[in-house]
């Protein structure tokens, strides 16, 4: 649609579509690195050694891919003995198997013809004739010479696994599983004879040192996962799963006995009926939840993280959703930084300065402004067959001289060979044509010519013209035209940057324009090249972060919360791409009127000072936008049944007239819905309703903890709106303005805090009477070294004067032509100092600075994050049932963290009252008694009244009874048990006749103290220990109850 039609449709004019809608939000398929399809990488790798005891760590690997996009990946092993394994996954199971039995099987093939296609007349290598003659050999012990007893083989290991008909061959089930996981992107048996070989020749190169590893890290040898084809691989394979389920419900049928026939309606319908068709289900969980559910792992090295949701935070953040590119969720958890090295092969691919700093560094990367991904197969049918018209050998061996020919390959395929020379001419030609648009060569075919070296890539002659490719444009030279480079021919290429840089004889292209190597964050950053590299980083984090212009469809949008900026303007100081994508529909910031000058001490770390009258007049005025979902069928007490029992609306009992009217007349009409523009404050209703069960209304009150307005009320039926009305969607303004403590951003990452409002009238002033918006610290540039926003503030002083938009793209100036006399000429023109600096006077004395001041105009941006949202404050509140200290959560009323560092801090200050009081007395304060006999802190008993024995001169030994003999108490279990026992000894003594000196040793109680009678026992023996009351965190008791569940006793000591 137009831009036109899509406004009448609600849309944005800027609609490109691209992501999927789920639950109300917009989610998108990401892109993923894999390794470059049919194209075979040399590895060494300790990890393979691992595998077995003859496994070496040499193997060179292939990445398959069908035309339906689905991929197998085939490994070549290096043993010890000199032979070689070829391993693949099934169903997420590895299997290996000796390359001979799949050469043989495919071609029935002889010793001599295999030996003669890997050694290829080069029998002076003695290492690689040795390997070869090894191979061989080591084969003998299968007895097998034939490929139909190889076929016969495989056949007769596989068939359990792979889970075809019982009826099938062991010939069949062979031929089934070299055709499905062996080089599957070839077609012909040959074909994928001539590419094992060619794999063989590559493995013994690599063992030898004739050849390097190469670096699967490296863009050269990457392409990316395109969301189409994830999504076509996902519903093929859940269509293959409801085939085979089809099946096995048909099999069972058969062996039950059941009457099979297919030319019943009825019974087709009556299985069909019994397998669970939801790929649609499968697809849409898949979707919202960006995890992978397959049997098979569709050759993928990770099950989770494939989709994420496009915030439109700002037009910048959503944007660089759709270019942005992940190396995988498995290399997030690597301890290893290689995978995150920014390599010279990324240039012009992957942008070098927009990548987030933290976690996700050099795995998260953005495209480059003009990098494009292929999406579509090209038409190369006849390549072959111009490329053999043209010097290249289409003979195979033995007849080819693998000494002074190379390999040209095309799409994964061996289609001929050629001389170093030969080969250097047909890549030119290649070149010429799809430039100039000769013999149909597509002008995406990626040539990439690996020329001869001692140790290096392996040479050859590589064609692509697969999808998922990484191409960008550049000029070629030598016809003045546009030309698509990959990223694997360009490591062999030579392009120059600007045209000044062309050396003749050399430079074979040129780029378009020298900024092209950076994403369209990054080359929004104004006069760029003049800052330290991290700023620039910062800045392209710092601008998706920025409260701008989310969208001009605001009032059409029911997102759940959105952030938009109403004071917006179009940058004075902005690149040339700025127009091209549309950043003047979504301003993101404000252009400020910026003094750099040490002023009140309120600037200081990083903080900045804001005019008040600036203020007032609207900068970087804010407002979000929330919503809330009302639907009475989760109202409690809503009715089950299909007649609704609640029903929006004022009931009778509901006075809107009079002196006792209710007060929700201000918020909610009489059909229960709210006033669009109600100012509404925390606790005030915001919908009404009227129970049938009990005939009164009832009031939904506004939950959130900040004053805002009703902006749209949204009813919500069915797609035929003839239900009566149950939900209804509530979209609430909250008004923004700045506050201290809100953070704001240059375009430079020069971020800083507002600190303080000040008072126009103590604002420092010009000659010409100018206030700035903004005062910040000079102690901000000489660390940061962001040379680009003092460029930027003369810059945008000049363009105001003159009233034009500067170019601020960078690499435009030079030491013989500098940004600082451009702009600095701009300025005498106006009428200002050369270099940016102003005599001010003191807004509060009058007098003039002892200091010009550098003063001028800087884009300033809002960033999102707000004191508002942040701030915590708690005095009581919830506790952990367990620990009794507050719960943790801004939103659950919870307490600050105080970590091992902040304690560490506080004892190396000596502050012991306020360590005291911030981990004990505001965190978990307790009481609780303890036993200053035996240290127990878990000891007590209490009872109502004292317990004692009373005995009477006429009654026995036996008849002894326990009466109350005083008030009640606190004791301590474990001395009071000590105490009874010593009790009851001396009891026994007295019985026996026996005196109580005539023990041995002291009584023992059940913990390792010993207890004297005379402290434990009361007047009458009732009471235990010497109890009192201390004041200890609650954790400590709760530790040593936890203790002595485990059989460890916890005694202290007071004093």
């Amino acid at each position: 649609m137009s831009s036109a039609e899509l406004v009448k449709h609600h849309e944005e004019p800027e609609e490109f579509g691209g992501y999927f809608v789920i639950n109300g939000n917009e989610r998108l398929i990401r892109y993923l690195i894999l390794p470059r399809r049919n194209h075979v990488i040399a590895l060494i790798r300790p990890s393979f050694s691992n595998r077995g005891p003859s496994y070496t760590q040499h193997a060179v690997q292939i990445r398959c891919v069908r035309p339906d996009q689905t991929s197998v990946t085939n490994t070549l092993h290096y043993l010890a003995n000199g032979s070689a394994m070829l391993r693949f996954t099934w169903r997420k199971q590895e299997y290996v198997i000796p390359i001979m039995l799949i050469l043989k099987a495919l071609v029935d093939a002889s010793d001599k013809e295999i030996f003669e296609g890997v050694i290829m007349q080069d029998y002076d290598n003695t290492f690689l004739t040795d390997r070869v003659e090894l191979l061989l050999r080591s084969f003998k012990m299968y007895t097998m010479h034939t490929g139909s007893q190889c076929l016969e083989y495989l056949g007769d290991k596989f068939r359990v696994v792979l889970g075809l008909p019982e009826d099938w061959t062991n010939d069949a089930i062979g031929m089934w599983l070299i055709d499905k996981l062996v080089l599957v992107h070839l077609k012909s048996a040959r074909d994928k004879f001539r590419m094992l070989l060619f794999m063989l020749r590559k493995l013994y190169s690599l063992v030898s040192g004739s050849c390097s590893a190469d670096n699967p890290d490296s863009p050269q040898h990457q392409e990316v996962l395109l969301p189409g084809s994830l999504y076509g691989m996902i519903i093929k394979e859940r269509m293959e799963e409801i085939l085979n389920a089809i099946r096995t419900t048909i099999n069972i049928d058969v062996r039950n006995g059941a009457n099979v026939d297919f030319n019943d309606k009825k019974y087709f319908a009556k299985v069909l009926s019994r397998v669970n068709f939801d790929i649609g289900a499968k697809l849409s969980n898949f979707l919202a939840t960006g995890n992978l559910v397959s049997p098979t792992g569709l050759d993928l090295q990770q099950a989770s993280g494939f989709t994420i949701v496009a915030e439109k935070l700002n037009w910048q953040r959503y944007i660089s959703h759709f270019r942005c590119i992940h190396r995988g969720a498995f290399f997030a958890e690597l301890k290893t930084t290689t995978v995150r090295k920014l390599l010279p092969e990324a240039w012009g691919f992957l942008c070098p300065v927009h990548t987030p700093d933290g976690s996700p560094c050099g795995l998260l990367n953005h495209l480059s402004r003009t990098c494009r991904i292929i999406t579509h197969p090209l038409s190369v049918a006849h390549i072959p067959n111009l490329l053999a018209a043209h010097g290249m050998t289409q003979a195979f061996t033995p007849s080819v001289d693998g000494r002074k020919n190379l390999c040209v390959q095309l799409d994964g395929a061996v289609i001929g060979w050629a001389r170093p020379a030969v080969a250097v001419q047909l890549a030119r030609n290649l070149r010429i044509w799809k430039t100039e648009g000769l013999h149909n060569v597509p002008l995406d075919l990626e040539i990439g010519f690996v020329p001869e070296s001692e140790g290096g890539q392996y040479p050859g002659l590589f064609l692509f013209s697969t999808k998922a490719r990484m191409m960008r444009p550049v000029k070629y030279i030598s016809n003045g035209r546009d030309d698509q480079v990959g990223s694997f021919e360009q490591v062999y290429m030579d392009i120059a940057c600007t045209p000044e840089e062309i050396e003749e004889g050399v430079s074979t292209h040129v780029e378009h324009d020298p900024t092209n190597f950076m994403s369209i964050l990054a080359n929004m950053t104004p006069f760029s090249d003049f800052n330290q590299s991290p700023r620039n980083i910062y800045q392209c984090q710092m601008g998706k972060q920025t409260m701008g212009t989310p969208s001009t469809a605001i009032q059409h949008r029911t997102d759940n919360k959105l952030y938009r900026l109403q004071t917006g303007q179009t940058p004075i100081v902005r690149p040339g791409l700025h127009n091209k994508y549309a950043m003047d529909s979504f301003p993101n910031g404000t252009n400020a009127v910026v003094a750099v000058i040490s002023y009140t001490g309120y600037d200081m770390e990083d903080a900045m000072i804001l005019n008040k009258s600036a203020h007032e007049r609207g900068f970087a005025y804010g407002t979000i936008y929330k919503s809330q979902i009302i639907d009475l069928k989760d109202v409690r007490g809503a009715s089950k049944s299909s007649t609704p029992t609640l029903h929006f609306g004022l009931g009778g009992d509901i006075r809107l007239n009079g002196e006792n009217a209710h007060h929700c007349k201000e918020f909610v009409d009489r059909d229960g819905l709210p006033f669009t523009g109600a100012r509404i404050s925390p606790g005030d209703p915001i919908a009404a309703y009227i129970d049938d069960t009990t005939g009164r209304t009832k009031f939904i009150k506004y939950k959130g903890d900040e004053v805002g307005y009703v902006d749209q009320v949204r009813l919500l039926g069915t797609d035929a709106g003839d239900a009566e009305l149950q939900k209804i969607h509530i979209t609430i303004r909250i008004p923004r303005p700045p506050v201290i403590g809100d953070k704001f951003s240059s375009r430079h990452g020069q971020k800083g805090v507002c600190s303080q409002k000040w008072p126009a009238v103590d604002m420092p002033f010009s000659e010409s009477g100018i206030q700035p918006d903004v005062i910040i610290n000079p102690h901000a540039f000489p660390s940061r070294m962001t040379i680009g926003m003092l460029v930027e503030s003369m810059a945008g002083k000049a363009g105001a004067m003159h009233g034009l938009a500067q170019e601020a793209a960078p690499f435009r100036f030079t030491e013989e032509d500098t940004a600082i006399d451009y702009f600095g000429k701009q300025l005498l023109a106006a009428g200002y100092n050369y270099y940016g600096n102003e005599p001010m006077y003191s807004g509060i004395t009058g007098q003039e600075f002892a200091a010009d001041i550098y003063f001028g105009v800087v884009y300033y941006q809002r960033l999102r994050h707000m004191v508002l949202d942040k701030f915590q404050v708690r005095t009581t509140g919830p506790v952990d049932p367990v620990t009794r200290q507050p719960v943790k959560g801004r939103k659950r009323a919870g307490g600050i963290r105080f970590g091992e560092m902040e304690r560490d801090a506080l004892i190396a200050h000596g502050t012991s009252f306020l360590l005291q009081d911030r981990l004990m007395n505001c965190s978990d304060y307790s009481t609780a008694w303890v036993c200053r006999t035996c240290g127990s802190l878990i000891s007590l008993g209490y009872e109502d009244v004292s317990l004692g024995e009373t005995i009477s001169a006429s009654t026995s030994q036996s008849q002894r009874s326990l009466q109350p003999t005083g008030p009640g108490g606190e004791y301590c279990r474990i001395c009071r048990a000590a105490a009874q026992e010593q009790d009851e000894r001396e009891r026994q003594a007295v019985a026996t006749g026996q005196h109580l000196q005539q023990q041995q040793g002291p009584p023992q109680a059940d913990i390792n103290v010993a207890i004297s009678s005379q402290h434990v026992l009361g007047s009458r023996g009732s009471k235990g220990g010497d109890l009192d009351v201390v004041a200890i965190p609650y954790v400590f008791r709760y530790l040593c109850a936890e203790l002595a569940s485990m059989g460890i006793a916890v005694s202290l000591e007071v004093r």
